[in-house]
């Protein structure tokens, strides 16, 4: 789920961000305000089983509703409702220990596009075989390479540690 969202992030800001063909505005450096880039020098929200306090809350930007419940936490919590427990959990917490173990699916995706890729290849192979390559030499044949082996014994090929050296010529057997 993560490399699907960083590749989507970074096909964002490689194939669709603003190209900018003043050669002034390159040499200011200045920021594009239309590009989503990452700014790693300010602590970050992140969902992650080994962390269990982020740096900073879920949510930064507090509404009406949302900055009373932030003040009515400040008292006992005894006159909390659940909803506004939950309510306040999710203000600082995007997903629960139980939502992030909880399993994506993306296997589902990566297997299909292993086995299409394997099917795709097993149809080249195939045409390859039936169309573009030819018949097998007969040089490949079992009569061939007998008659081959035959006439290698009967010339002594590398009668010291080579091929004839495994053959016995006074039984006619291999070694």
């Amino acid at each position: 789920m993560l490399t699907s969202r960083c590749l989507v992030r970074g096909l964002r800001n490689v194939l669709w961000k603003n190209l900018s063909s003043c050669s002034s505005a390159r040499a200011a450096h200045t920021k594009d305000v239309t590009s989503d880039v990452l700014d790693c020098t300010v602590p970050q929200y992140n969902n992650r089983l080994d962390t269990p306090l982020p740096d900073v809350p879920f949510v930064q930007n507090l509404n009406e509703q949302q900055t009373q419940l932030k003040e009515k936490e400040k008292g006992p919590w005894a006159k909390l409702t659940k909803e506004e427990k939950l309510a306040l959990y999710r203000l600082s917490h995007e997903l629960t220990y139980r939502e992030m173990r909880q399993g994506t699916g993306e296997w589902k995706s990566v297997l299909g596009g292993v086995f299409i890729f394997l099917g795709l290849s097993g149809l080249l192979v195939w045409w390859q075989r039936v169309y573009v390559f030819g018949d097998v030499p007969h040089t490949l044949s079992e009569e061939w390479v007998e008659k081959q082996t035959q006439r290698m014994l009967d010339m002594r090929v590398n009668p010291v540690h080579g091929f004839s050296y495994n053959w016995d010529y006074e039984k006619k057997q291999w070694k």
